[in-house]
């Protein structure tokens, strides 16, 4: 914690159907001096992911719904902008990462959209790789996933997995919302590293995506979770989810194609919301998160009937993975390695690796802009991004998208540039301006999305008038 400037870090682990281990660290209030307990409440982010597909499991397991069968047989609207994808699309696929979409992130990061709207936006994002062929990463999908299952029971995703798993499991302190987290006695605040200083952050509110990344919880009830997973959906003598879905959770349904980082670690593989690899010869499956303030790791060796969650409230910060991994080293009876002095050695790299990398197209100097400034102020708009504003702001220019504002930098032609700042999330882009053929600006382009073309936004007629704040 100390290495990584970890302000609060709460761990517990579970041996041979024994909790061990259930304790905090730190601070989960700085300014306030407030301690972490094994109670704290914080964001686990992408962990969240493994409830969503307990939950399915537990619908296939009623006959409700087949992993196998096309999407469209449950949710008739449900469109893809790949014909294919659209019509073959299974719940499996949902939550295996292979629908052919890259992540797509920003068309909900801070947007102020439902999970409803969502969902129909999601036949207007452009595909990457062709269905089933590549494993990449996809919040929307899982977001998909939660509101399937709200749809196959008439009710919502929150409350299944309230039913389902929160209440058999002892999961009391769990919930799905930043904002009922911080009515409740123990919550952790959320932080951020900016370059050497650690800063509280606010609340990141993620509610429509919530079958993504949602939760909220703390050791004690998560430990119980890590229980039901390694015990293959039985706790304390219920079979909650079948033997045969705990398996195929834990089984790998696509690889990984990725290096292999340090020799201890094997080839990884994505089972259904779980990670499934080696570590050190053991079986380890696992789910990180990682959302505004918050980092988590979930994971367990079933093979050796030992599992580990680590919560803290900073973002990115790779402490979960160290101490997790000293964990298994210590309880597996392994010479421990120092973590942390080769993940150090790890970031050190890759901070020269991409110092030397060329972020933008070189620069050619002494252009200039083709339009009075006037001329590019306005509101342009894309069917799933939806909105970027483009005004006047003093002798330059300035773009909002979701709420936050940024300055625009003239870089050369009738391009700007976003500039870096860790405070607006789509800082350090390009924004490409293109006139229509009368001569008249009428869409930009940035890359939102850097596995495909640049995103167009289209300049909405009646905002074109000079676009003036």
């Amino acid at each position: 914690m100390e290495q990584f400037d970890v302000p609060g870090l709460a761990i517990a682990v579970v041996s041979g159907g024994e909790i061990v281990v259930a304790k905090g660290y730190g601070y989960r209030d700085l300014d306030e001096d407030l301690p972490v307990t094994r109670n704290t409440l914080f964001a686990i982010g992408s962990t969240t992911k493994t409830f969503t597909v307990a939950l399915l499991g537990m619908l296939a397991d009623d006959g409700t719904m087949e992993w196998d069968e096309p999407v469209r047989s449950y949710l008739p609207d449900f469109q893809l902008m790949d014909p294919l994808a659209s019509e073959r699309m299974t719940p499996r696929d949902l939550v295996t990462h292979r629908s052919g979409l890259p992540r797509h992130d920003l068309v909900w990061y801070r947007a102020p959209l439902t999970r409803m709207q969502l969902y129909e936006r999601l036949r207007y994002l452009e595909p990457s790789a062709e269905f089933r062929t590549t494993w990449q990463y996809q919040n929307l999908m899982y977001m998909t996933a939660g509101y399937l299952a709200g749809q196959l029971t008439a009710s919502t995703w929150e409350s299944q997995v309230r039913a389902r798993i929160f209440e058999p499991l002892g999961m009391r302190r769990s919930n799905f919302s930043v904002h009922e987290s911080q009515l409740t006695d123990d919550f952790a605040y959320p932080y951020a590293s900016y370059g050497n200083d650690v800063r509280q952050i606010d609340f990141r509110n993620v509610d429509a995506i919530g079958p993504a990344g949602s939760i909220n919880s703390s050791v004690v009830d998560m430990i119980r979770f890590v229980r039901f997973l390694l015990d293959k959906g039985e706790y304390d003598g219920e079979q909650l989810l079948s033997e045969a879905n705990a398996t195929q959770m834990q089984t790998p349904q696509v690889d990984i194609p990725r290096a292999v980082c340090y020799e201890e670690l094997g080839v990884t593989g994505y089972g259904m919301g779980l990670f499934v690899t080696t570590y050190r010869g053991h079986l380890l499956l696992h789910h990180g998160g990682d959302i505004d303030g918050f980092s988590a790791l979930l994971s367990f060796m079933p093979q050796d009937s030992v599992g580990v969650i680590v919560l803290t409230n900073l973002s990115g910060t790779p402490a979960p993975t160290i101490v997790t991994r000293g964990v298994y080293d210590r309880i597996l009876g392994l010479v421990p390695l120092d973590w942390t002095r080769r993940v150090r050695e790890r970031q050190a790299q890759e901070k020269r690796t991409a110092a030397g990398n060329e972020k933008h197209p070189q620069r050619v100097e002494g252009t200039s802009i083709s339009h009075e400034l006037a001329g590019y102020a306005g509101t342009y708009e894309h069917p799933a991004y939806g909105t970027i504003r483009v005004s006047l702001n003093g002798d330059g220019l300035r773009a909002t998208f979701n709420g936050v504002t940024s300055p625009l930098e003239h870089f050369h032609y009738d391009i700007f540039e976003l500039p870096e700042d860790p405070m607006v999330y789509f800082s350090g882009r390009l924004v490409v301006f293109y006139d229509d053929k009368r001569g008249v600006i009428d869409r930009l382009l940035v890359a939102l999305e850097p596995e495909v073309e640049d995103i167009v936004f289209t300049r909405v007629a009646e905002k074109m008038n000079g676009g003036l704040d």
